[in-house]
Formats: C-alpha cells, sequence, structure tokens
C-alpha cells in the first residue's frame, strides 16, 4: 500500500492511499503544527507488528472509518496520540514516554501494545525523519511512503 501525502494550503493536507489492488482515496487530515497524524501511525505502524489505523485500511476498511475499538487498534492509536503530544512538547526518556502511553491506556480501560525502549528509539527516528522530509517539502509537494504488507 501507499501513502502520499501532500502538504496543502489552508487547514488540511491530503492523503492518498493506494492499496495493492489499485484501489485508491483521498482523505483530508487537518493541519497539527507538526507531521499529519497519519503519518505518525505511519511510523508507528511501520516498527511495531501492532494493527492499528494503516492496517485495518489496508485489509480494505474505507480511510474514512473510526477503529472498531478492538483493543489493539485503540492500543496503537494511544501510542500514536503519546507520540504526538512528545512531539509537541519535546522529548523525554522512554521510560517515561512508555508509563505515559500504559497511564493512558489504563485511563481509557484497554490493554497496551507490547513496546520496549529499542521499539521507542526506532519510532523516534522514523518521526525524525519523516519530520525532515515533512518540513523540506514546499507547498502543493508530495511524500510518497510505502506501507508494508502484511
Amino acid at each position: 500500500m501507499h501513502l502520499t501525502f501532500v502538504k496543502r494550503g489552508g487547514r488540511y493536507d491530503d492523503l492518498t492511499i493506494v492499496r495493492g489492488d489499485g484501489a485508491s482515496e483521498t482523505i483530508a487530515c487537518p493541519k497539527q503544527g507538526i507531521i499529519p497524524h497519519d503519518m505518525v501511525h505511519y511510523a508507528v505502524e511501520s516498527v511495531l507488528a501492532h494493527r492499528g489505523f494503516l492496517s485495518l485500511v489496508q485489509e480494505g476498511q474505507a480511510a474514512g472509518f473510526a477503529t472498531g475499538g478492538k483493543e489493539s487498534e485503540d492500543a496503537v492509536e494511544r501510542l500514536v496520540e503519546t507520540f504526538q503530544a512528545e512531539m509537541w512538547g519535546g522529548r523525554v526518556p522512554a521510560t517515561d514516554l512508555i508509563a505515559a502511553y500504559e497511564h493512558a491506556c489504563a485511563a481509557r480501560g484497554h490493554g497496551i501494545a507490547a513496546i520496549s525502549s529499542h521499539d521507542v528509539a526506532a519510532i523516534r527516528d522514523r518521526l525524525d525523519d519523516l519530520t525532515h522530509q515533512w518540513a523540506a517539502l514546499p507547498q502543493n509537494g508530495a511524500l510518497t511512503l510505502r506501507f508494508p504488507e502484511a
């Protein structure tokens, strides 16, 4: 599956998803001052083997859906939110990030997706690379990423 993020002016960027069978759809991504939310999903889900939004889209779900609330999907969403919060607020020790993530899952009443300090480092590396590439894009510039097959 290929994900093409396009940096737009205004309040939204675009994400076009092209699945392995050639089917595609485009969704609007609200700007948030960092890379797009679904690009953070890419960083997390391409490093870890946990199912989340992009894994479900790859399996045929419409990109505009809300996850069905399964525990693994909710856990990945909390992890994406935790990394986003770090991107907005600044780096913390990996153990603190993992503790914040576990707290967020407990507060929502679901389990966690297993994550190690090594995983945190790999996701951060991917986020740093994506942030650099995204910042270098001009308005209407595109960044295409390949989401690994399941």
